[in-house]
């Protein structure tokens, strides 16, 4: 008995030292905040400096998506379907009215009304604030945001995940099939340390769910977006790592996977430089796999970043550096 607690105890300190070497590894690109209603409880978050600072919060793309998040499911959006340029916000109920013959002349004149060519596609996209709560999810992302640290592996990603992926109900099943907090495919979840059967479905658990897609993100999306970048000649190493650009490719990487990521960079986008027109290169181009919501989740990452950076200033009582 005495052996079992001396071990027990062994890796208990273990576990604690793995702890606090993860948090010091992120601790410089975290700030600590107490709440207006709860001025007890700390919480962290990661900062995202690049996203004020390189104005990716003043593109039409984000700017876009970030209105869709807050709009409700009975108002939508008509908008320019190459730019996401905003030229509307009705009422769907009285859009669904129109026959399609009123929609197109309704559009003619929102193309004479903006200047735009007459072929210009226009699209009505619906608002989805039932789906993005925002809300419920902000009390989980420290927690996440401390897994991540603890596992060693960039604690943004968490927040960026937790913020897009099925932030209403994370017992929902994607139309994919992913699931979970963190939306991990079976075979995915699987390979990284999840129990999935008939019995259990380990991608429901919070904290074993983050541990799987830190892992994922750690041993898989990060090293390879940096072998893609490297075939165009283009090193990720040190600082280049923690900036926007690149975590939004490694973002890519996580939901579309890394060969649909490495052959839309291959055969369309070609990049010669690292920086923020590899990402708004690929918001522009499909190929093989990659298409539409392959191109949109960048542009939604960025749009809950924003809508995060809200919260944190609304809710939170004080706000700290590390």
């Amino acid at each position: 008995m005495k052996i079992n607690i001396k071990y027990s105890v062994l890796i208990g300190i273990f576990l604690l030292i793995g702890q606090v070497k993860g948090q010091n590894l992120f601790k410089e690109r975290m700030i600590q905040v107490t709440l207006h209603e709860q001025d007890t409880m700390l919480m962290n978050f990661v900062k995202t400096p690049d996203l004020f600072g390189e104005r990716w919060d003043t593109l039409a793309q984000p700017s876009f998506w970030k209105l869709i998040m807050k709009t409700s499911p009975q108002m939508g959006v008509l908008n320019v379907a190459s730019t996401r340029q905003v030229l509307e916000v009705r009422s769907l109920v009285e859009w669904e009215k129109l026959t399609d013959e009123a929609k197109e002349a309704y559009r003619n004149e929102l193309r004479v009304k903006h200047g735009l060519a007459m072929d210009t596609r226009i699209f009505m996209t619906n608002g989805k604030s039932d789906f993005f709560v925002f809300e419920k999810v902000f009390p989980t992302i420290s927690r996440g945001v401390n897994i991540f640290a603890e596992n060693e592996t960039d604690p943004w990603y968490a927040q960026a995940i937790l913020m897009i992926e099925s932030p209403a109900s994370h017992s929902s099943y994607s139309s994919a099939g992913a699931l979970g907090p963190f939306q991990l495919m079976k075979s995915v979840a699987r390979n990284h340390g999840l129990r999935v059967d008939e019995q259990v479905d380990e991608r429901k658990d919070f904290d074993k769910s983050a541990k799987a897609s830190a892992h994922l993100l750690r041993t898989s999306c990060i090293p390879e977006a940096k072998r893609i970048l490297n075939k165009f000649g283009i090193p990720v190493a040190g600082e280049i790592e923690y900036k926007l650009w690149f975590r939004l490719l490694v973002m890519h990487c996580y939901h579309a996977g890394a060969g649909n990521v490495d052959g839309v960079l291959t055969n369309v986008v070609k990049p010669t430089l690292g920086d923020k027109s590899i990402i708004t290169t690929i918001w522009r181009s499909e190929y093989g796999g990659f298409k539409n919501s392959s191109q949109n989740y960048s542009q939604l990452a960025l749009a809950a970043l924003m809508i995060l950076d809200d919260l944190i200033l609304t809710k939170c009582k004080e706000i700290r550096e590390y």
